[in-house]
């Protein structure tokens, strides 16, 4: 079974002349019939302190001769004035009810109405509204049936965040409340990796995958819940990467098949569980390693031409979209680098095409791909607050500059809504939405800009004004002086479906030196502080951190130095 997201972001658009977006949140179920209402809330413009917001609501129940909207705000927004509503706040919940004019709605018909805000930090969109008490954006058509106790009983939401809480990971919970001022984020969202057979029943007397949807059903109590889950053994696994490499060979692929998909598939059909939303990350850095270290570059490696050549990742990849694609509670989201790796035209061109050929071959659909994620495990900015791709120093574009390097890119956000636009024109749905690991690329601390720098030279202004004090934006490694970023939020920007903790924060990126061990991780020089770089960090030092334990094993140094450079800070 192959299911289409369909969307009303499709009218997503650049607002001309200001910095913020718009953005229509709906999601629409199989019939338009079965949604009660919709509301679509667009923040016209924004800038540093306030926004400009207009709210159109569809009613499809009977005719009204007066309504009322609820919404509440995850931040510190507060209306300032309004238009063609009554409107008040208490706290963070907010009314707007219809004016003596415009309070007839037929069914089928809109009503519009806007305000302008103030707020500090992030202006998230709000999760859930309702119309006279009945809830705007879900399918209330029913589906497939499930239990855990209400919430999503099967209907297909647009965007599986809105509107839902997101699984804790009491494994990691712990551990990270465990830790000196860990009991600050101990309580947000992680995902759960899937990086070995046996971690499909638990490994070490760790919780299996059962176990986790278990304990996410208890969580999810009677609203919904969205549970994160990374699906990476493929066979040849990370062929740029030894410290990432994993249990299957390169030839592996049957056993990818029917013991590490097939009983994944099967665990996730029970109907037990069939009230969660599942959000899978599909193979992190699999595909981008095929459209860049497979042949033909400086940083090509033999097991990456290999796995080109014998097609195992891309015949991995489809079968586990179309597996778990069938699945109607599953979201897959294909990992897609990150704007370091894919940022130029001349990869991120082949990546797109790459990603539609894997998406529609091997049994897979583009039915089967809810989004994408990028800076999966990785460091770079959501958004570089005082540097910008279209800067100039003394008429010099700052794309000459060494660190940004002839990118089109400097930072997440603006890479992931352009990859979003290329995929959708290259066939994907437009309804596609995008994740953004924040885990940990908050880049606090001292270290910190406050400004942009004053422009000298182009060098010179880009160092001094980026967030990210990386050495070099190929450095993936523990590194140094990274922070905490943006918290887990749902619809955050335009075309963004959430920013999400997909690497646990204190799980290492790999050993500083050769571990002896028994999981196919190997040792990557990349995570030695001492080595000087090779052709992927532009012979650079790595920026590690030292005495580092294997990938996914705890660093506690490590997730001590994310908490205190955490932005934003932590409260």
């Amino acid at each position: 079974m192959s299911h289409t997201r369909t969307s009303l972001l499709a009218a997503l658009a650049l607002v001309a002349g200001t910095t913020g977006t718009v953005l229509v949140v709906g999601q629409a179920g199989a019939a338009t019939s079965l949604v009660p209402c919709t509301v679509d809330y667009k923040v016209q413009s924004q800038w540093d302190t306030g926004f400009t917001a207009a709210v159109t609501i569809t009613n499809n129940a009977a005719s009204k001769s007066s309504w009322s909207v609820k919404w509440s705000y995850a931040g510190n927004q507060k209306v300032t004035n309004a238009w063609n509503t009554k409107l008040s706040q208490n706290g963070a919940d907010i009314t707007a009810a219809n004016e003596a004019y415009n309070g007839s709605l037929a069914s089928g018909g809109s009503v519009s109405f806007g305000f302008n805000g103030s707020y500090s930090g992030t202006n998230s969109v709000p999760a859930t509204f309702t119309l006279d008490g009945v809830t705007c954006n879900v399918d209330t058509g029913g589906g497939t049936g499930g239990g855990g106790g209400g919430g999503d009983t099967g209907s297909r939401a647009n965007n599986p965040y809105t509107g839902a809480k997101v699984y804790v990971n009491p494994g990691w919970s712990a551990k990270a409340a465990a830790e000196p001022g860990g009991s600050r984020i101990a309580d947000q969202p992680t995902a759960v990796w899937l990086d070995r057979i046996a971690a499909i029943n638990g490994v070490g007397g760790g919780m299996g995958l059962r176990a986790h949807l278990d304990e996410a059903l208890k969580q999810k109590g009677s609203g919904d819940l969205v549970v994160q889950l990374v699906i990476y053994d493929l066979p040849g696994r990370d062929c740029a990467a030894l410290a990432s490499n994993g249990e299957l060979g390169p030839n592996d692929l049957d056993r990818y098949k029917s013991q590490y998909i097939d009983p994944i598939a099967s665990i996730l059909s029970d109907a037990k569980y069939a009230g969660l939303r599942i959000a899978t990350v599909i193979e992190p850095d699999s595909l981008p390693n095929l459209v860049t270290n497979a042949g033909g570059t400086p940083t090509t490696t033999d097991a990456c031409v290999t796995m080109k050549s014998n097609g195992n990742y891309e015949k991995g990849v489809g079968y586990a979209l179309d597996k778990l694609g069938a699945i109607p509670n599953v979201y897959n989201y294909i990992d897609a680098a990150h704007h370091g790796w894919l940022g130029w035209d001349s990869n991120l061109g082949p990546a797109v095409q790459e990603f539609h050929k894997v998406a529609t071959t091997n049994g897979a659909s583009v039915n089967d791909v809810a989004g994408f994620i990028v800076n999966t495990a990785n460091y770079s900015p959501t958004k570089e607050p005082f540097l910008k791709v279209t800067d100039t120093v003394n008429g010099q574009t700052v794309r000459q500059s060494k660190w940004v390097d002839w990118n089109q890119y400097v930072d997440e956000q603006s890479f992931a809504q352009a990859l979003r636009d290329k995929l959708v024109a290259a066939g994907f749905d437009s309804g596609l939405g995008m994740l953004i690991d924040t885990s940990r690329n908050g880049w606090g601390g001292s270290a910190r800009p406050t400004g942009p720098a004053t422009p000298t030279s182009v060098d010179g202004y880009v160092d001094g004004s980026r967030i990210d004090r990386r050495i070099h934006a190929g450095n993936w490694c523990n590194q140094s002086g990274a922070g905490i970023g943006e918290r887990p939020t749902a619809a955050p920007a335009a075309g963004i479906d959430a920013y999400v903790w997909v690497k646990p924060p204190g799980e290492s990126d790999g050993n500083s030196a050769a571990v002896p061990n028994d999981e196919g991780k190997g040792f990557d020089r990349m995570c030695d502080p001492t080595y000087g770089g090779n052709a992927r960090n532009g012979n650079n030092p790595t920026g590690a951190l030292p005495n580092s334990p294997l990938a996914g094993h705890w660093f506690s140094a490590q997730f001590q130095q994310l908490v205190q450079n955490a932005y934003p800070p932590l409260s």
